[in-house]
Protein backbone atom coordinates (compact mmCIF):
# COMPACT_ATOMS: atom_id res chain seq x y z
CA UNK A 1 0.00 0.00 0.00
CA UNK A 2 1.66 2.93 -1.08
CA UNK A 3 1.73 5.76 1.65
CA UNK A 4 -1.35 8.11 -0.40
CA UNK A 5 -3.28 4.91 0.23
CA UNK A 6 -2.43 4.03 3.68
CA UNK A 7 -3.40 8.29 4.49
CA UNK A 8 -7.08 7.91 2.72
CA UNK A 9 -7.32 4.74 5.05
CA UNK A 10 -6.35 6.45 7.76
CA UNK A 11 -8.65 9.37 7.22
CA UNK A 12 -11.56 7.28 6.07
CA UNK A 13 -10.86 5.56 9.56
CA UNK A 14 -11.14 8.59 11.51
CA UNK A 15 -14.22 9.64 9.68
CA UNK A 16 -15.97 6.68 10.40
CA UNK A 17 -15.05 7.38 14.02
CA UNK A 18 -16.08 10.52 14.40
CA UNK A 19 -19.42 9.11 12.99
CA UNK A 20 -20.15 6.58 15.27
CA UNK A 21 -18.96 9.41 18.26
CA UNK A 22 -21.73 11.83 16.49
CA UNK A 23 -24.02 8.79 16.30
CA UNK A 24 -23.76 8.23 20.35
CA UNK A 25 -23.64 12.42 20.84
CA UNK A 26 -26.94 12.57 19.28
CA UNK A 27 -28.21 9.58 21.14
CA UNK A 28 -27.09 11.04 24.42
CA UNK A 29 -28.50 14.18 23.78
CA UNK A 30 -31.98 13.13 22.39
CA UNK A 31 -32.46 10.94 25.32
CA UNK A 32 -31.24 13.63 27.60
CA UNK A 33 -34.32 15.62 26.36
CA UNK A 34 -36.79 12.67 26.27
CA UNK A 35 -35.61 12.67 30.35
CA UNK A 36 -36.21 16.52 30.37
CA UNK A 37 -39.44 16.27 28.99
CA UNK A 38 -40.67 13.59 30.58
CA UNK A 39 -39.53 15.12 34.01
CA UNK A 40 -41.62 17.93 33.26
CA UNK A 41 -44.33 16.17 32.58
CA UNK A 42 -44.50 13.64 35.52
CA UNK A 43 -43.80 16.75 37.94
CA UNK A 44 -46.98 18.63 36.34
CA UNK A 45 -48.71 15.79 37.21
CA UNK A 46 -47.62 14.93 40.76
CA UNK A 47 -48.07 18.99 41.59
CA UNK A 48 -51.49 18.64 40.31
CA UNK A 49 -51.80 15.84 42.37
CA UNK A 50 -50.48 17.65 45.82
CA UNK A 51 -52.91 20.94 44.66
CA UNK A 52 -55.76 18.49 44.13
CA UNK A 53 -56.21 17.54 48.20
CA UNK A 54 -58.74 20.14 49.73
CA UNK A 55 -57.88 22.35 53.29
CA UNK A 56 -57.54 20.59 56.37
CA UNK A 57 -60.87 21.50 58.38
CA UNK A 58 -59.81 22.24 62.04
CA UNK A 59 -62.25 24.61 64.52
CA UNK A 60 -59.50 24.94 67.39
CA UNK A 61 -56.10 24.95 65.37
CA UNK A 62 -53.43 27.67 67.06
CA UNK A 63 -52.04 30.00 64.16
CA UNK A 64 -48.31 30.85 65.08
CA UNK A 65 -47.26 34.76 64.43
CA UNK A 66 -44.37 36.55 64.22
CA UNK A 67 -42.56 37.97 67.04
CA UNK A 68 -39.44 38.77 68.03
CA UNK A 69 -37.29 36.85 66.01
CA UNK A 70 -39.35 33.63 66.44
CA UNK A 71 -42.48 32.00 65.16
CA UNK A 72 -44.77 31.57 68.00
CA UNK A 73 -47.77 29.98 68.90
CA UNK A 74 -49.59 30.81 71.88
CA UNK A 75 -51.84 28.57 73.53
CA UNK A 76 -53.35 27.06 76.80
CA UNK A 77 -54.28 24.08 75.41
CA UNK A 78 -52.42 20.95 73.75
CA UNK A 79 -50.29 21.93 70.62
CA UNK A 80 -50.42 18.52 68.13
CA UNK A 81 -46.74 18.21 66.32
CA UNK A 82 -46.73 15.51 63.52
CA UNK A 83 -42.91 14.62 62.88
CA UNK A 84 -42.58 13.75 59.12
CA UNK A 85 -39.42 12.53 57.99
CA UNK A 86 -37.75 11.06 54.97
CA UNK A 87 -40.14 11.49 52.75
CA UNK A 88 -38.01 11.06 49.07
CA UNK A 89 -39.37 12.41 46.49
CA UNK A 90 -37.28 11.62 43.48
CA UNK A 91 -38.93 14.40 41.24
CA UNK A 92 -37.80 12.64 37.98
CA UNK A 93 -39.59 10.70 35.02
CA UNK A 94 -38.19 7.48 36.88
CA UNK A 95 -40.13 8.49 40.55
CA UNK A 96 -42.96 9.87 38.92
CA UNK A 97 -45.27 6.57 40.35
CA UNK A 98 -43.34 6.57 43.81
CA UNK A 99 -43.65 10.33 44.30
CA UNK A 100 -47.58 10.28 43.68
CA UNK A 101 -47.63 7.34 46.72
CA UNK A 102 -45.78 9.44 49.28
CA UNK A 103 -47.72 12.88 48.20
CA UNK A 104 -50.92 10.79 49.34
CA UNK A 105 -49.10 8.92 52.71
CA UNK A 106 -48.63 12.78 53.35
CA UNK A 107 -51.80 14.36 52.64
CA UNK A 108 -53.69 11.45 54.59
CA UNK A 109 -51.79 11.04 57.59
CA UNK A 110 -51.84 15.29 57.83
CA UNK A 111 -56.16 15.12 56.77
CA UNK A 112 -56.89 12.67 59.55
CA UNK A 113 -54.19 14.15 62.18
CA UNK A 114 -55.04 17.73 61.88
CA UNK A 115 -51.79 19.01 63.66
CA UNK A 116 -51.20 22.34 64.69
CA UNK A 117 -47.38 21.72 62.71
CA UNK A 118 -45.53 19.48 60.85
CA UNK A 119 -41.91 18.98 61.23
CA UNK A 120 -39.98 17.35 58.54
CA UNK A 121 -36.63 16.35 59.86
CA UNK A 122 -34.75 15.97 56.39
CA UNK A 123 -34.82 14.19 53.35
CA UNK A 124 -37.66 15.93 51.05
CA UNK A 125 -35.62 15.74 48.26
CA UNK A 126 -33.63 12.74 46.72
CA UNK A 127 -32.44 13.61 43.33
CA UNK A 128 -30.20 10.20 43.21
CA UNK A 129 -30.42 9.88 38.82
CA UNK A 130 -29.78 6.41 38.63
CA UNK A 131 -33.75 6.24 40.71
CA UNK A 132 -35.50 9.69 39.99
CA UNK A 133 -34.27 10.04 36.60
CA UNK A 134 -33.02 14.07 37.47
CA UNK A 135 -30.33 16.42 39.68
CA UNK A 136 -33.06 18.89 40.06
CA UNK A 137 -33.57 18.51 43.97
CA UNK A 138 -36.04 21.84 43.75
CA UNK A 139 -38.41 19.66 42.24
CA UNK A 140 -39.40 17.52 44.76
CA UNK A 141 -39.21 20.94 47.81
CA UNK A 142 -41.67 22.20 44.65
CA UNK A 143 -44.19 19.39 45.22
CA UNK A 144 -44.14 18.80 48.83
CA UNK A 145 -44.45 22.89 49.36
CA UNK A 146 -47.47 22.83 46.92
CA UNK A 147 -49.18 19.65 48.97
CA UNK A 148 -48.63 21.17 52.21
CA UNK A 149 -49.85 24.83 50.94
CA UNK A 150 -53.14 23.11 49.62
CA UNK A 151 -53.45 21.37 52.77
CA UNK A 152 -52.81 24.89 54.60
CA UNK A 153 -51.11 23.50 57.63
CA UNK A 154 -48.29 25.18 59.13
CA UNK A 155 -44.83 23.23 58.27
CA UNK A 156 -41.28 23.84 58.22
CA UNK A 157 -38.30 21.47 56.99
CA UNK A 158 -35.09 20.51 58.61
CA UNK A 159 -31.76 19.63 56.05
CA UNK A 160 -31.26 15.89 55.50
CA UNK A 161 -28.27 14.70 53.74
CA UNK A 162 -29.96 13.68 50.38
CA UNK A 163 -31.73 17.14 49.92
CA UNK A 164 -28.84 18.70 48.48
CA UNK A 165 -26.32 16.03 47.26
CA UNK A 166 -22.72 17.34 45.70
CA UNK A 167 -24.10 16.70 42.20
CA UNK A 168 -27.70 18.02 42.94
CA UNK A 169 -28.41 21.19 40.93
CA UNK A 170 -29.37 23.54 44.12
CA UNK A 171 -27.49 24.22 47.20
CA UNK A 172 -29.02 24.49 50.47
CA UNK A 173 -28.59 28.45 50.52
CA UNK A 174 -30.64 27.99 47.05
CA UNK A 175 -33.44 25.51 48.49
CA UNK A 176 -33.16 27.88 51.53
CA UNK A 177 -34.17 31.29 49.20
CA UNK A 178 -37.33 29.15 48.49
CA UNK A 179 -38.55 27.58 51.90
CA UNK A 180 -37.89 30.97 53.02
CA UNK A 181 -39.70 32.68 50.05
CA UNK A 182 -42.92 35.06 51.06
CA UNK A 183 -44.60 33.01 48.55
CA UNK A 184 -45.16 29.94 51.09
CA UNK A 185 -47.66 31.22 53.70
CA UNK A 186 -47.79 28.00 55.53
CA UNK A 187 -43.74 27.27 55.97
CA UNK A 188 -42.10 28.30 59.09
CA UNK A 189 -38.63 27.92 57.66
CA UNK A 190 -35.89 30.81 58.56
CA UNK A 191 -32.10 30.49 57.28
CA UNK A 192 -31.34 31.38 60.55
CA UNK A 193 -27.83 32.78 61.81
CA UNK A 194 -25.24 33.34 58.97
CA UNK A 195 -22.48 32.95 61.84
CA UNK A 196 -23.48 29.28 62.65
CA UNK A 197 -22.74 26.77 60.07
CA UNK A 198 -25.95 25.14 57.92
CA UNK A 199 -29.33 26.30 56.89
CA UNK A 200 -32.30 26.24 59.04
CA UNK A 201 -30.66 26.44 62.33
CA UNK A 202 -33.65 28.18 64.06
CA UNK A 203 -36.43 27.32 67.33
CA UNK A 204 -40.36 27.85 67.11
CA UNK A 205 -41.85 28.62 70.38
CA UNK A 206 -44.94 27.49 72.17
CA UNK A 207 -46.50 30.01 74.86
CA UNK A 208 -49.41 30.54 77.18
CA UNK A 209 -51.44 33.15 77.24
CA UNK A 210 -49.30 35.15 80.19
CA UNK A 211 -46.18 35.20 77.46
CA UNK A 212 -44.19 32.36 79.12
CA UNK A 213 -42.38 29.97 76.90
CA UNK A 214 -43.84 26.13 77.41
CA UNK A 215 -42.16 24.26 74.44
CA UNK A 216 -38.97 25.81 72.60
CA UNK A 217 -38.85 23.58 69.10
CA UNK A 218 -34.91 23.86 68.20
CA UNK A 219 -33.98 23.02 64.68
CA UNK A 220 -30.67 22.09 63.61
CA UNK A 221 -28.64 21.50 60.33
CA UNK A 222 -26.89 18.01 61.40
CA UNK A 223 -25.52 19.03 57.34
CA UNK A 224 -24.36 15.74 55.28
CA UNK A 225 -20.94 13.61 54.38
CA UNK A 226 -18.08 14.66 55.47
CA UNK A 227 -13.87 13.89 55.98
CA UNK A 228 -13.94 13.88 52.27
CA UNK A 229 -16.75 11.15 51.27
CA UNK A 230 -18.49 13.88 49.41
CA UNK A 231 -21.01 11.40 47.49
CA UNK A 232 -22.09 9.88 50.31
CA UNK A 233 -20.36 6.61 49.57
CA UNK A 234 -18.66 5.15 52.41
CA UNK A 235 -21.38 6.75 54.68
CA UNK A 236 -19.22 9.00 56.54
CA UNK A 237 -21.83 11.29 57.62
CA UNK A 238 -21.63 14.58 59.72
CA UNK A 239 -22.59 16.20 63.27
CA UNK A 240 -23.92 18.95 64.94
CA UNK A 241 -20.95 21.19 64.57
CA UNK A 242 -19.24 23.43 67.90
CA UNK A 243 -20.79 26.64 67.03
CA UNK A 244 -24.35 25.06 66.53
CA UNK A 245 -23.87 24.08 70.03
CA UNK A 246 -23.04 27.55 71.00
CA UNK A 247 -26.23 28.88 69.16
CA UNK A 248 -28.72 26.64 71.16
CA UNK A 249 -26.71 27.17 74.76
CA UNK A 250 -27.11 31.10 74.10
CA UNK A 251 -30.64 30.12 72.92
CA UNK A 252 -31.36 28.08 76.41
CA UNK A 253 -29.84 31.46 78.27
CA UNK A 254 -32.23 33.88 76.65
CA UNK A 255 -35.40 31.84 76.68
CA UNK A 256 -34.91 30.82 80.38
CA UNK A 257 -34.30 34.82 81.10
CA UNK A 258 -37.62 35.98 78.89
CA UNK A 259 -39.23 33.01 81.42
CA UNK A 260 -38.07 34.76 84.40
CA UNK A 261 -39.45 38.06 83.34
CA UNK A 262 -42.92 36.83 82.24
CA UNK A 263 -43.44 34.80 85.59
CA UNK A 264 -42.82 37.70 87.28
CA UNK A 265 -45.28 39.85 85.30
CA UNK A 266 -47.89 37.15 84.96
CA UNK A 267 -48.35 35.38 88.00
CA UNK A 268 -49.92 37.14 91.09
CA UNK A 269 -49.13 35.27 93.94
CA UNK A 270 -45.42 34.05 95.29
CA UNK A 271 -47.25 30.11 95.17
CA UNK A 272 -47.79 30.52 91.54
CA UNK A 273 -44.48 32.20 90.60
CA UNK A 274 -42.59 29.62 92.40
CA UNK A 275 -45.00 26.56 90.69
CA UNK A 276 -44.26 28.06 87.40
CA UNK A 277 -40.16 29.18 87.96
CA UNK A 278 -40.30 24.85 89.00
CA UNK A 279 -41.70 23.97 85.52
CA UNK A 280 -40.87 26.90 83.24
CA UNK A 281 -37.13 28.55 84.89
CA UNK A 282 -35.68 26.26 82.69
CA UNK A 283 -37.13 26.26 79.39
CA UNK A 284 -38.40 22.98 78.31
CA UNK A 285 -37.59 22.30 74.57
CA UNK A 286 -37.04 19.30 71.82
CA UNK A 287 -34.88 18.98 69.30
CA UNK A 288 -35.19 17.71 65.60
CA UNK A 289 -32.72 16.94 63.01
CA UNK A 290 -32.16 14.58 60.66
CA UNK A 291 -28.93 12.51 61.16
CA UNK A 292 -28.93 10.87 64.88
CA UNK A 293 -26.66 11.39 67.69
CA UNK A 294 -24.18 9.03 69.32
CA UNK A 295 -26.07 8.43 71.69
CA UNK A 296 -28.50 6.59 69.74
CA UNK A 297 -26.06 4.18 69.18
CA UNK A 298 -25.17 3.89 72.54
CA UNK A 299 -28.40 3.31 74.28
CA UNK A 300 -29.76 0.85 71.51
CA UNK A 301 -26.42 -1.25 71.86
CA UNK A 302 -27.36 -0.99 75.56
CA UNK A 303 -30.29 -2.12 75.69
CA UNK A 304 -29.43 -4.87 73.00
CA UNK A 305 -26.74 -6.26 75.16
CA UNK A 306 -28.91 -6.34 77.95
CA UNK A 307 -31.50 -9.16 76.25
CA UNK A 308 -33.60 -6.17 74.93
CA UNK A 309 -34.68 -5.67 78.67
CA UNK A 310 -34.67 -1.81 80.08
CA UNK A 311 -31.38 -1.10 82.08
CA UNK A 312 -31.12 1.53 84.79
CA UNK A 313 -30.20 3.96 81.48
CA UNK A 314 -32.05 3.07 78.94
CA UNK A 315 -36.13 2.50 78.90
CA UNK A 316 -37.68 1.55 75.98
CA UNK A 317 -41.12 3.39 74.54
CA UNK A 318 -42.08 1.39 71.71
CA UNK A 319 -40.02 0.22 68.40
CA UNK A 320 -37.23 -1.30 66.94
CA UNK A 321 -33.88 -1.10 65.32
CA UNK A 322 -34.93 -2.81 61.67
CA UNK A 323 -32.05 -1.74 59.80
CA UNK A 324 -29.08 -4.41 58.68
CA UNK A 325 -25.57 -3.19 57.83
CA UNK A 326 -24.58 -0.27 59.97
CA UNK A 327 -28.13 -0.65 61.77
CA UNK A 328 -27.73 3.21 63.17
CA UNK A 329 -25.72 5.67 61.09
CA UNK A 330 -24.46 8.26 63.04
CA UNK A 331 -21.79 11.17 62.62
CA UNK A 332 -18.43 10.23 61.89
CA UNK A 333 -17.12 12.30 64.66
CA UNK A 334 -18.37 12.75 68.26
CA UNK A 335 -20.05 15.96 69.54
CA UNK A 336 -20.85 17.76 72.62
CA UNK A 337 -24.73 18.21 71.89
CA UNK A 338 -26.14 15.26 74.28
CA UNK A 339 -23.71 16.59 77.07
CA UNK A 340 -24.69 19.85 76.86
CA UNK A 341 -28.23 19.13 76.69
CA UNK A 342 -28.34 17.07 79.93
CA UNK A 343 -26.25 19.70 81.62
CA UNK A 344 -28.78 23.19 80.62
CA UNK A 345 -31.75 20.32 81.91
CA UNK A 346 -33.94 21.78 78.83
CA UNK A 347 -34.13 19.52 76.48
CA UNK A 348 -36.08 16.38 77.12
CA UNK A 349 -36.41 14.60 73.44
CA UNK A 350 -34.92 14.08 70.27
CA UNK A 351 -36.34 13.41 67.31
CA UNK A 352 -34.31 12.15 63.98
CA UNK A 353 -35.09 10.25 60.64
CA UNK A 354 -32.02 8.85 58.46
CA UNK A 355 -32.43 5.36 59.26
CA UNK A 356 -35.86 4.28 57.64
CA UNK A 357 -36.16 1.23 59.07
CA UNK A 358 -35.46 1.84 62.51
CA UNK A 359 -38.67 3.21 64.61
CA UNK A 360 -37.77 2.61 68.12
CA UNK A 361 -38.32 5.58 70.67
CA UNK A 362 -36.41 4.91 74.05
CA UNK A 363 -35.59 7.31 77.42
CA UNK A 364 -31.70 7.55 77.72
CA UNK A 365 -30.28 9.89 80.40
CA UNK A 366 -33.17 11.52 81.03
CA UNK A 367 -33.56 12.21 77.13
CA UNK A 368 -36.62 10.71 74.64
CA UNK A 369 -34.43 9.48 71.39
CA UNK A 370 -37.15 8.90 68.80
CA UNK A 371 -36.63 8.10 65.18
CA UNK A 372 -39.54 9.21 63.26
CA UNK A 373 -41.45 7.03 61.30
CA UNK A 374 -40.48 6.83 57.40
CA UNK A 375 -42.55 7.49 54.39
CA UNK A 376 -39.39 6.58 51.65
CA UNK A 377 -40.89 4.62 48.80
CA UNK A 378 -37.70 5.26 46.41
CA UNK A 379 -34.71 5.23 48.23
CA UNK A 380 -33.86 1.47 50.00
CA UNK A 381 -34.51 -1.14 47.46
CA UNK A 382 -37.97 -2.70 47.60
CA UNK A 383 -39.12 -0.41 50.06
CA UNK A 384 -42.38 0.11 48.70
CA UNK A 385 -43.58 -2.99 49.22
CA UNK A 386 -43.34 -3.37 52.88
CA UNK A 387 -44.28 -0.95 55.33
CA UNK A 388 -44.15 -2.02 59.16
CA UNK A 389 -41.98 1.25 58.86
CA UNK A 390 -43.96 3.94 57.32
CA UNK A 391 -46.36 6.31 59.17
CA UNK A 392 -45.70 9.25 61.19
CA UNK A 393 -45.05 10.42 64.37
CA UNK A 394 -47.64 12.69 66.64
CA UNK A 395 -46.07 14.74 69.26
CA UNK A 396 -48.44 16.63 71.88
CA UNK A 397 -46.85 19.05 73.78
CA UNK A 398 -48.82 20.19 76.96
CA UNK A 399 -49.39 23.83 78.70
CA UNK A 400 -46.92 22.16 81.85
CA UNK A 401 -44.16 21.61 79.70
CA UNK A 402 -44.67 18.22 79.19
CA UNK A 403 -44.80 16.18 75.96
CA UNK A 404 -46.02 12.73 74.34
CA UNK A 405 -44.92 10.99 71.16
CA UNK A 406 -45.82 7.91 69.66
CA UNK A 407 -45.28 6.17 66.58
CA UNK A 408 -48.36 5.69 63.94
CA UNK A 409 -48.73 3.19 60.64
CA UNK A 410 -49.67 4.85 57.49
CA UNK A 411 -51.28 1.33 57.11
CA UNK A 412 -54.35 2.06 58.97
CA UNK A 413 -58.25 2.80 58.43
CA UNK A 414 -58.22 6.61 59.46
CA UNK A 415 -55.70 7.25 57.37
CA UNK A 416 -56.26 5.52 53.93
CA UNK A 417 -58.47 7.76 51.77
CA UNK A 418 -56.46 6.87 48.38
CA UNK A 419 -58.17 6.84 45.28
CA UNK A 420 -61.22 4.13 44.98
CA UNK A 421 -60.93 3.45 48.80
CA UNK A 422 -57.90 1.19 47.71
CA UNK A 423 -54.87 -0.07 50.00
CA UNK A 424 -51.30 -0.54 48.44
CA UNK A 425 -50.37 -4.16 48.60
CA UNK A 426 -47.35 -4.22 51.53
CA UNK A 427 -45.75 -6.79 53.80
CA UNK A 428 -45.97 -5.40 56.82
CA UNK A 429 -42.17 -7.08 57.97
CA UNK A 430 -40.52 -7.82 61.39
CA UNK A 431 -38.04 -5.23 61.59
CA UNK A 432 -36.32 -6.75 64.48
CA UNK A 433 -35.26 -9.49 62.29
CA UNK A 434 -31.62 -7.78 61.39
CA UNK A 435 -31.23 -6.34 64.57
CA UNK A 436 -28.05 -8.10 66.10
CA UNK A 437 -25.79 -6.51 69.45
CA UNK A 438 -23.28 -8.46 68.19
CA UNK A 439 -23.03 -6.79 64.94
CA UNK A 440 -19.84 -5.29 64.40
CA UNK A 441 -21.48 -2.27 63.54
CA UNK A 442 -21.76 -0.92 66.95
CA UNK A 443 -18.53 -0.24 67.31
CA UNK A 444 -18.13 3.41 66.11
CA UNK A 445 -15.40 3.92 63.99
CA UNK A 446 -14.04 7.22 65.08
Amino acid sequence: MSKKEGSNAKHKRGKTALKILGIIAAVITVLSCIGIIATAVSNKANIQLAQSFKKVQSDDRVLPVFEDGYWTFTTDRDLKILQLTDIHIGGGWMSAKKDSLAINAVASMVTAEKPDLVIVTGDISFPVPFQSGTLNNKNAAKTFAALMESLEIYWVPVYGNHDTEAYSLYSREQLSEFYGSDDLKYCLFETGDEEVDGCGNSAILVKNSKGVITQSLFLFDSHSYTDGDSFGIFWKYDNIHENQIEWYKKLVGEFNAQNAEAIEKGYETEEEKTEAIKKFGTVPSLAFYHIPSEEYMTAWKEYCENGRKDTENVKLLYGTAGESGRVICIGTHPDNLFETMQELGSTKGIFCGHDHLNTFSLDYKGIRLTYGYSIDYLAYSGISKVGTQRGCTIITVSPDGSFTNEGSSYYQDKYQILSGGTKESVTMQDLDADANPDDPIFKLDK
